[in-house]
């Protein structure tokens, strides 16, 4: 089935919850008018359901493929990707000074989910992309930006990012890849690198490898890593393309999803050598490829709401078409599955966990915003802090949720889900990556408890939780029994959610692996409460609108029952975390090695 882009509910968090008047309003982002980004949102939907997702199903049964060190990939992905940048949409967010759009990330990012629910095998090229440009912007010098810049956000070129090595997963103290210096200042490189999301393909004139490595004299572990940007063609002085670098694609995985996305393995320097620059200096190439693991982290998180909602839509359709046993409630002969209440069940559920975390994530891409465009500096590294605590719960909550979505998926279409042609299996193989890849769900709630929480002493969570606090106030001041209903979870949810703040801190140094075997599931409760959180304020605004009469009642009157469907299915749900959370680590860590 084809990819209908949710744009009314899009508007609605962008313009209700993430504030984007306010966004438009801060310096430099002048352009992001409500007409004009309905109409940016309006063309990419277009362009995303007509050009991309067609493709979709294609890819995932003729998948690219690699022969003699060449990856062709599937057919129309080539044109598509042409129309993609030729289009300007690799230049959303990316400054005009480089040919891009400069754009604000809170219209980048419906963008993003759009493009990764058409097409997310598609998307995954874009998307490094987008890190290594931001890496380059951040870290690389005048000739570096001057010769590749452009190139990428036109799409003309693409970007990949090198960090994981046979050896060396996610501990990149295990990197081996060596770049040795040379007289003009170059280096050349050699090593193997694995995973490497288009690292070869056929959509483009050239692959800009940004590329982890050790120079000769580094120190040993994370401080020794340095990094580079090894082009697939060299570039020469006019910007004209010259020799083949001696880095080559060997081979590329067959996945269980994202099949069309090739993976290779990148071999460097079998031929004497890459030739690189560095990025920087030398030792801090970990810190520079963290800009583009950022922002690739939250890109991942958009991709679980892309996946999820493009489950939801295949399920909502096949609920309403397929035709089996009666009615509960007594009808003269069969009716569709969706009149039954545990389809209806799923439905909701499937729903309720889109819409909250697309509107989390929304809220944070309106925070980068203002982290990096407001005039006042204490505003900035409020947001700032605020963006920073989301992104790993953004990422590590929206793609566990996807996957509980797109199984969800699987369910109502019964057995017909088990079956390829139908298209819902797709959705359920392509979402098991996510909470892999750019860092697992423990990697990131590691990042959450670590760096997020418990440096501030929990200040920046509680600040959040201030926050939840007065949208309960507000809840409280309207006579509402759903609102009333939503009030009571949030409040017990918030309540939770400090009380785990409260143990990581107090705990963390005396029993550090106590606190880190409830890592994910402290990440799973910060989603699930300021999930809530944010569809308890989009239920204000939908009751407010009722109440003056403007709009759609219809939709608002949805938002509300949604928004009670998530108090009382998921935020119902803190308490339990918070238990095990708590009280939970000795059953996690009790047995020995061999006993199990």
């Amino acid at each position: 089935m084809s990819y209908v882009a949710p744009l009314k509910d899009m508007l609605f968090v962008m313009n209700e919850l993430a504030g984007l008047s306010n966004v438009n309003a801060l310096p430099g982002c002048e352009d992001a008018t409500p007409e004009t980004v309905e109409a940016v949102l309006e063309e990419n939907a277009r362009f995303c359901s007509e050009v991309v997702a067609p493709l979709n199903f294609e890819g995932d049964k003729a998948p690219s493929y690699w022969h003699d060190g060449q990856v062709t990939t599937t057919k129309g992905f080539k044109e598509a990707f042409k129309a993609f940048g030729e289009a300007g949409w690799q230049g959303v967010q990316h400054p005009v000074d480089f040919g891009g759009q400069g754009l604000p990330k809170l219209v980048a990012t419906p963008c993003i989910e759009m493009l990764n629910a058409a097409n997310l095998s598609f998307g995954l090229c874009p998307m490094l992309t987008d890190g290594a440009i931001e890496a380059l912007l951040t870290a690389g010098s005048d000739a570096q930006k001057k010769t590749y810049l452009a190139n990428l956000v036109s799409g003309k070129w693409t970007g990949t990012m090198n960090l994981t090595e046979p050896q060396a997963g996610s501990d990149l103290a295990m990197v081996r890849s060596r770049a040795v210096p040379q007289d003009d200042g170059t280096y050349k490189v050699f090593g193997t690198k694995i995973f490497i999301t288009y690292g070869e393909h056929d959509m483009a004139e050239n692959i800009v490898h940004l590329v982890l490595a050790r120079t000769p004299d580094a120190p040993p572990g994370v401080k020794g890593i340095s990094l580079f940007v090894v082009p697939k063609f060299l570039v020469n002085a006019d910007g004209s393309l010259g020799a083949r670098n001696d880095a080559h694609c060997v081979s590329i995985e067959h996945k269980l999803g994202i099949k069309a996305s090739p993976t290779a393995v990148l071999q460097f320097g079998d031929h004497g050598g890459a030739i690189g620059t560095l990025v920087g200096e030398e030792n801090r190439g970990l810190e520079y490829m963290f800009i583009m693991m950022n922002a690739a982290r939250f890109a991942v998180g958009m991709q679980g709401i892309a996946v999820a909602d493009r489950a939801y839509q295949h399920a909502v359709q096949y609920a309403k078409d397929r035709v089996q046993s009666r009615d509960l409630a007594g009808s003269a002969g069969p009716v569709s599955i969706i009149h039954q209440p545990d389809v209806r069940r799923m439905l909701m559920s499937m729903r309720a966990q889109i819409e909250a975390s697309r509107a989390l994530s929304y809220v944070t891409a309106a925070a980068f915003d203002a982290a990096h465009h407001h005039p006042d500096e204490a505003t900035r590294k409020e947001n700032q802090a605020f963006y920073e605590y989301m992104v790993p719960i953004v990422k590590g909550w929206s793609t566990e949720l996807a996957i509980d979505v797109a199984s969800t998926g699987v369910q109502i279409h019964g057995g017909m889900g088990f079956i390829e042609e139908t298209g819902a299996a797709q959705h359920y193989r392509d979402a098991r990556i996510l909470t892999i890849y750019e860092g697992t769900t423990a990697i990131q709630a590691n990042d959450l408890v670590g760096r997020k929480t418990v440096r501030g002493g929990g200040a920046v969570a509680n600040g959040i939780l201030a926050q939840v606090r007065q949208t309960e106030a507000e809840l409280a001041s309207v006579d509402s029994g759903d609102l009333a209903a939503i009030r009571n979870q949030l409040a017990a949810g918030s309540k939770a959610l400090e009380e785990v703040v409260t143990y990581v801190v107090e705990n963390i140094k005396s029993d550090i692996k106590g606190v880190y075997a409830g890592s994910v599931l402290y990440l799973k409760l910060a989603g699930v409460v300021l999930g809530g959180w944010q569809m308890a304020r989009a239920a204000l605004v939908a009751e407010q609108k009722l109440k003056a009469g403007e709009g759609d009642a219809s939709f608002y009157q949805a938002k509300i029952v949604t928004a009670r469907f998530f108090a009382d299915h998921f935020l119902s749900q803190a308490s339990g975390y918070r238990t095990a959370i708590i009280e939970g680590s000795k059953g996690v860590l009790a047995l020995s090695e061999e006993q199990f």
